[in-house]
């Protein structure tokens, strides 16, 4: 009969634990789990965002239609269509697909197949980046209505120009537009996209803190 066995997990390491951060371009380690504000930077953001496509990336043109150059008009018909939103109004409005930079730009669809969890994991990493830039954690009712309604628009706009959607399939998903002139949506290369979207939440933070 063979010996007793003792202490059979002598000498053996238990494997390490499944890596939950990214190492940004900044330097900066984000714990996909429990996302710190201070790991945050807009730099990372914006790299990121203007390298995700919208659609899947089954648009017409050269580059594909980013998420940052997608931000830069929502914030725009946020502005537009209620002229007295307040610059941190309009701050909530271009970083409102900000967890995109990370998550990537799910479709609604799966978004939904995924459940709750990836629910509570966005709304985490979100209000990092609201408190990191000086929002609330959670955007307001009454804004999150207003950048929802732009959103909409912005996708009709994307949808019919871009995408493939012709009019009533698009006023079906998306409803219609706000009256005026539509948008320019020429998709823009990933380093002018990030340059855009730079350039709207430096103008924006001034104005900021410009009231304080």
């Amino acid at each position: 009969m063979s010996k007793a066995r003792t202490g059979s997990n002598r000498g053996r390491s238990d494997p390490p634990a499944p890596r939950a951060w990214q190492r940004m371009l900044s330097g900066r380690r984000l714990d996909l789990l429990d996302p710190s504000p201070l790991d945050i930077e807009i730099e990372d953001i914006a790299h990121g965002l203007a390298r995700v496509a919208r659609w899947n990336g089954q648009t017409k043109g050269d580059h594909a239609f980013s998420v940052a150059q997608h931000s830069v008009l929502v914030e725009a018909l946020v502005a537009e269509m209620w002229p007295d939103s307040s610059p941190a109004d309009l701050l909530g409005a271009l970083l409102h697909d900000a967890p995109e930079y990370v998550i990537g730009d799910m479709i609604s669809p799966f978004k939904n197949a995924l459940g709750v969890d990836y629910r509570q994991f966005e709304a985490r990493l979100e209000a990092a980046i609201h408190i990191r830039f000086g929002l609330a954690p959670k955007m307001p009712a009454a804004l999150k209505a207003r950048v929802k309604q732009a959103d909409q628009a912005a996708a009709f706009y994307e949808a019919t120009r871009l995408a493939g959607f012709d009019i009533d399939e698009a006023l079906d998903f998306f409803g219609a537009p706000p009256p005026g002139a539509a948008p320019d949506v020429s998709p823009l290369s990933p380093p002018s996209a990030q340059s855009l979207f730079l350039a709207r939440f430096a103008a924006l933070q001034a104005e900021m803190d410009g009231k304080k």
